[in-house]
């Protein structure tokens, strides 16, 4: 009867030791990982410092795939944006600082990577001939930096970026006038250039549009406002740029001469119809 009551303590102390050496053993595991990503973050930096950006996402990658609550991911996937960031891989550098800024939100480094999000979408491959949806995201991305950081000291350094992005835009809307000129489709070039002007009155093709408007306009016959768009241009030049003043004479000389051969056509055309009409006339 002795041996069987000492069965059940023998047992019980048997699954407790087992319990022991199994925590034991878990706990040892979980500090050996913690342990291999600390090295593997060490390594990365160590590779970031010396400039070696690609073996560092290596390394990172890995951190990011494997070291989930150990700390250390922080800290990775920040140092993954910033490697390609100087690798001016502006996509993933812009998707790895979004990462980040979406999984890290009160993190130190939050500030850094939403501007740098932003130079990334700046950087990003622009074309005037293309859409200009890059341009656009960057721009988001620039001005949510100033809504979250509205005393930011980096608020000089955002407005020159943004001012560049209105630019391209300008740009663009410029070129497709430009080409609209080409063709000889001046009441399309007119409605890409007004449009122009009122949206960017500031662009550096402020007067290159003045007076392709202008130009638009005397395709058009319409001399009177062809004259005024060539006096807005006259009154912003400076009489120092004696470019612009040459350019100014050589317009007011083609509505001259476009406004002459007008008269000659509209009575050339008016003698045509008086002569058509004593014909009929005389016919009946």
């Amino acid at each position: 009867m002795n041996l069987f009551k000492k069965i059940p303590l023998f047992l019980y102390l048997l699954a407790f030791a087992i319990a022991f050496i199994g925590c034991s053993s878990s706990g040892q595991t979980k500090m050996k990982h913690t342990e291999w990503c600390r090295i593997r973050y060490e390594n990365a930096e160590e590779l970031f410092k010396k400039e070696k950006y690609g073996r560092a996402t290596d390394k990172l990658e890995e951190i990011l795939a494997t070291c989930a609550g150990t700390g250390y991911m922080e800290q990775a996937q920040f140092l993954m944006a910033e490697s390609y960031f100087n690798m001016e891989d502006w996509i993933e550098a812009r998707g790895e600082y979004g990462s980040f800024i979406l999984n890290f939100p009160g993190s130190p480094f939050i500030e850094t990577a939403e501007f740098r999000k932003a130079i990334s979408s700046f950087n990003m491959e622009f074309r005037v001939s293309r859409d200009e949806a890059n341009t656009t995201i960057a721009m988001r991305d620039f001005e949510r930096y100033l809504s979250n950081y509205p005393e930011s000291p980096l608020r000089d350094s955002v407005n020159y970026y943004y001012n560049l992005l209105v630019e391209r835009l300008a740009e663009k809307e410029f070129q497709t006038a430009r080409l609209y000129m080409r063709m000889d489709k001046y009441q399309a070039a007119v409605i890409y250039l007004k449009e122009f002007l009122e949206t960017y009155p500031n662009s550096k093709r402020h007067t290159e549009a003045l007076f392709m408007i202008t130009e638009a306009y005397n395709e058009l016959d319409q001399f009177e406002t062809a004259k005024l768009y060539l006096n807005i241009a006259r009154n912003e030049a400076s009489p120092d740029d004696k470019d612009i003043l040459k350019k100014i004479e050589k317009s007011e000389k083609a509505i001259d001469k476009s406004e002459l051969a007008f008269a000659k056509r509209m009575k050339k055309d008016s003698q045509k119809k008086r002569f058509w009409k004593e014909d009929r006339q005389m016919q009946n």
